[in-house]
């Protein structure tokens, strides 16, 4: 009888071992999909966005990029029109207060972030800065340009990514928009803030030595 009662048991305790290597194994399964998981199924999982974010989390992304992705969330959030059919461009963020027609080293850092940040959420980008043709020099080989002559003038975009930026105490309030180029519709937005530490961090000058080196004025 003893034997028989002692048969019963090293099967109860076996199927208990196998109960908890299945259930680590399926916590491992769980872990290595989230550890893959694309940015739209994070920011579906997620759709506070950067209020899900404690304060020190948020002080602790010290780089654009950071901010960018949070801006881009809040802007999925309200999007509409735009998908992976509508091919967008991205614009330089201008201040609210200067010249429309000047930017800045942090407003085209903006925009080349959210290039980024719309071909990972599957948007197609149009790069509307290439050439269609490689320019060879001593000093490098080169596909982009700023001058209107050595660009195509045919679009293949109808919406346009965009903003402005207005200095505030502490930091930049930043304003993003998509905007229709035809119908001038805004069909997306997003506000956020980049702390002044940010925008410290990304000066358009070069330093040396301790010196600051400030680009000649315009």
């Amino acid at each position: 009888m003893k034997q028989y009662a002692f048969g019963l048991i090293l099967p109860l305790l076996f199927g208990c071992t196998l109960t908890e290597d299945d259930r680590s194994n399926r916590n491992a399964i769980v872990v290595e999909k989230n550890a893959f998981a694309t940015p739209e199924s994070q920011f579906q999982a997620h759709p506070s966005g950067m209020h899900g974010m404690t304060v020190s989390q948020q002080m602790a992304s010290r780089n654009v990029t950071h901010y960018v992705q949070n801006l881009m969330q809040d802007m999925v959030g309200n999007l509409r029109y735009v998908n992976d059919r509508t091919p967008i461009a991205v614009a330089t963020f201008v201040f609210l207060d200067e010249d429309y027609n000047y930017g800045s080293l942090l407003g085209n850092q903006l925009s080349e972030s959210f290039i980024h940040e719309l071909h990972n959420f599957g948007v197609p980008v149009v790069d509307f800065k290439t050439t269609d043709f490689m320019r060879v020099t001593k000093e490098g080989d080169f596909i982009f340009s700023r001058d209107f002559l050595e660009l195509s003038d045919e679009h293949t975009f109808n919406y346009v990514l965009a903003g402005t930026l207005a200095n505030h105490q502490g930091g930049v309030l930043i304003n993003a928009r998509i905007v229709g180029v035809k119908s001038k519709a805004v069909v997306g937005t997003a506000q956020g803030f980049l702390p002044q530490a940010v925008v410290n961090a990304l000066r358009d000058g070069i330093g040396h030595d301790g010196i600051r080196l400030e680009r000649a004025s315009r």
